[in-house]
């Protein structure tokens, strides 16, 4: 019992010892790490203004925000630690040690950065844009060091790692995304008629605004000439906006007496008794 209260109350000189020595030391610390921090934040804020004002876009502002904070908390980091009397030499050795070690244990997430900065640096698409990448499409709601996320028309967040974004095919297609669909009419139709039907629908539903629709004959069919429609909506009301075309596509052609065709068949029954039937 006597040599652990002997043990702490020497715990206790050497961290009394340690105040008294240090206490100034160590509220001009606290004081330079709160005015760093304070300071590299009016600074990132600052780079983002700069950058967004030279039509920068906001992902490279953002990145280039973020390296300035951090270096900036780094260098007061070291002051600090210099004002207690730390030195930071050790600090460095060790951090270069375990640098080694950690990268060897986390390519996969080094791997990741590495392909964020390539995609922050080049820019092959930017927050806002509608890509498709490794079977995955959505708008590009923030590019990250580790990852790209997406979101979609379902408000579904999805994560893509980076590394799996470089090096691969990526479709751009800014804010607007392409419908593909077909339509059934008659052969029997006016095939100007049913472009105009087509191209009318389209244009008072306002699709037409971002880029002309394509309307034409697709196919040749057994039964009926299959027109080809294709035309941009926005990304976020792709579904939304594609069903309410076909509604009122519908409606139209009714409405101008066009024929819908479906698949039919004619079946033929032969009296093969009278044939087969024994000759007097």
């Amino acid at each position: 019992m006597t040599e652990e209260i002997d043990q702490f109350k020497a715990i206790y000189d050497i961290i009394v010892t340690f105040f008294v020595t240090y206490s100034f030391q160590l509220i001009g610390a606290l004081i330079i790490l709160v005015i760093g921090l304070l300071v590299s934040s009016r600074v990132a804020r600052l780079v983002t203004r700069t950058c967004e004002k030279h039509g920068l876009d906001i992902t490279l502002s953002r990145f280039l925000a973020s390296c300035t904070k951090i270096i900036i908390v780094a260098a007061v980091a070291v002051i600090c630690l210099g004002k207690i009397g730390i030195s930071v030499t050790p600090f460095v050795a060790a951090i270069g040690a375990l640098s080694l070690g950690a990268g060897l244990a986390m390519q996969g997430l080094l791997s990741n950065y590495a392909a964020g900065l390539n995609i922050i640096l080049t820019r092959p698409y930017v927050v806002g844009d509608t890509i498709t990448v490794q079977g995955a499409t959505g708008i590009v709601k923030e590019v990250r060091l580790a990852q790209t996320i997406l979101t979609d028309e379902d408000e579904a967040t999805i994560l893509i790692p980076n590394r799996h974004i470089v090096g691969e095919i990526i479709h751009n297609s800014n804010d607007f995304k392409v419908v593909e669909s077909t339509l059934r009419v008659a052969y029997a139709s006016d095939v100007d008629q049913v472009t105009a039907t087509i191209k009318s629908v389209l244009h008072e539903l306002g699709v037409e605004t971002n880029r002309p629709p394509q309307v034409g004959i697709d196919e040749f069919s057994d039964s009926s000439i299959i027109f080809g429609i294709r035309f941009w909506v926005p990304t976020d009301k792709y579904h939304q906006l594609r069903f309410t075309i076909n509604d009122h596509l519908f409606k139209a052609l009714l409405l101008a007496g066009i024929d819908i065709p479906f698949p039919q068949r004619e079946i033929r029954l032969l009296n093969t008794n009278e044939n087969n039937a024994p000759s007097k």
